[in-house]
């Protein structure tokens, strides 16, 4: 029991024992990835000026994905509606819930989401339980995340697992008003699902994110 005779708020810092050590890395990992060579992506889908690539992924046994665009927004702005938040329910189609369950520090916390089904619900609505982390990189911002083994389960939903993903946003060098907007995600959506499936919504579902993110900072 706490002082106030409420019970006291059960901690989780146990599955992060360091935070500060575990967001270094997976910055880290997102920074390499960044440095990927070229030749070694192949292009998965192209919409306008829009470009997902994929190569197989060193996670698991599925593809990292990279998509890339210009955003006409400055990056605090274009970072702040991708980041945990209340601003991201307002434009991501595919988001259907967010909660943050635990902050470490400002720029630091662990969330879950939900994500509504997919191409005519082969694939159904997924639960994620993800660490957060947004940092300066270079001129920009990187927010990252990666999902944790969270005990907590709801049975109406299937547990997806993110690998290392994130946004790398910088501005453009003779334009501080536009972004370019680089991501990284290798999501296992886990159920029995075909490849050929998972490959069509996850491309799709990337240029979809460009599409709604500039419709809503157009918006405002």
């Amino acid at each position: 029991m706490g002082t106030s005779g409420r019970p006291a708020r059960k901690k989780k810092m146990e599955r992060l024992p360091d935070a500060a050590a575990f967001a270094t890395k997976l910055k880290n990992t997102l920074i390499q990835y960044h440095s990927i060579e070229d030749d070694k992506w192949r292009v998965a889908k192209k919409v306008k000026d829009v470009t997902v690539w994929k190569k197989p992924s060193e996670e698991f046994c599925g593809y990292l994905y990279k998509a890339q665009g210009i955003i006409d927004d400055a990056v605090n702005n274009v970072i702040d509606h991708i980041r945990p938040g209340p601003c991201r329910l307002d434009w991501d189609r595919l988001m259907t819930s967010l909660d943050i369950l635990e902050h470490f520090e400002e720029n630091c916390c662990v969330m879950r989401y939900t994500t509504a089904g997919q191409l005519l619900n082969i694939i159904s609505p997924r639960e994620f339980v993800d660490f957060s982390y947004t940092v300066g990189y270079k001129e920009g911002l990187l927010s990252c995340g990666i999902s944790l083994d969270w005990s907590e389960k709801r049975p109406e939903f299937v547990r997806g697992y993110n690998h290392p993903c994130g946004w790398f946003c910088v501005p453009l060098k003779d334009s501080p008003n536009q972004s370019l907007l680089t991501g990284y995600i290798q999501t296992d959506l886990r159920g029995m699902i075909p490849q050929s499936a998972v490959d069509t919504a996850m491309a799709s579902t990337l240029t979809n994110f460009y599409g709604d993110l500039r419709k809503v900072l157009q918006k405002t």
